[in-house]
């Protein structure tokens, strides 16, 4: 399938904070939106605005496809949005020591590999970022590692999960598009639906 997720790789960017939930991730005010369009550059915003050090206005993190995360990541409401706004700053895998059961399902939903490591690995994860944001940092979903230069750690994630990003199954629109040729067989068959002229 061709949203197969079996590895994710980019520059990292380091948030060690603890319970950041879903308000602050994105923001109240942006849940009005029609579409996602354009929620990414909100992520954090309040954050942002109160710490012109966040790391996401660090122009060294920019472009990061990699965010580290402390314990209970996405807390708080169960809104889609905040991974959204994860995935439409660039966001493509989040290493976390937890995160809230909800948000976790939402971004898998999206193809984002949300998985979990100890907090001494991350620690080390973290400094190894900061010390140089350039570093590529990569995820398998496959080998269930992550590395960065020389620094290679184990994490973790449920095997249902992991499976339907390995195997691009966590795509249904994927999925549906894939099997269009017999979705219009079928359809061929269907006596209600020919007896309408198109």
């Amino acid at each position: 399938m061709a949203n197969e997720v079996k590895s994710v790789s980019g520059s990292g960017i380091p948030l060690m904070l603890d319970d950041i939930d879903t308000d602050r991730i994105i923001p109240a005010r942006y849940l009005r939106c029609v579409t996602f369009d354009g929620l990414g550059e909100h992520a954090f915003e309040d954050d942002r605005q109160q710490d012109p050090n966040h790391p996401f206005n660090d122009s060294r993190f920019s472009g990061a496809s990699v965010l580290v995360a402390g314990r209970n990541f996405g807390c708080g409401s169960s809104r889609e949005h905040a991974p959204q706004s994860l995935m439409r700053w660039g966001i493509k895998a989040v290493i976390a020591e937890s995160f809230a059961e909800i948000f976790f399902g939402n971004c898998c939903s999206l193809g984002i590999a949300a998985v979990t490591a100890s907090r001494d690995d991350l620690d080390q994860l973290a400094a190894a970022i900061e010390a140089n944001p350039t570093l590529e940092v990569v995820v398998g979903l496959e080998d269930l590692k992550a590395t960065a230069g020389d620094l290679n750690i184990p994490v973790e994630m449920p095997c249902s999960a992991r499976e339907a990003l390995v195997t691009g199954e966590w795509d249904y629109l994927g999925q549906l598009l894939s099997a269009a040729d017999a979705v219009t067989e079928h359809a061929a068959t269907v006596p209600y639906l020919n007896s309408f002229s198109v």
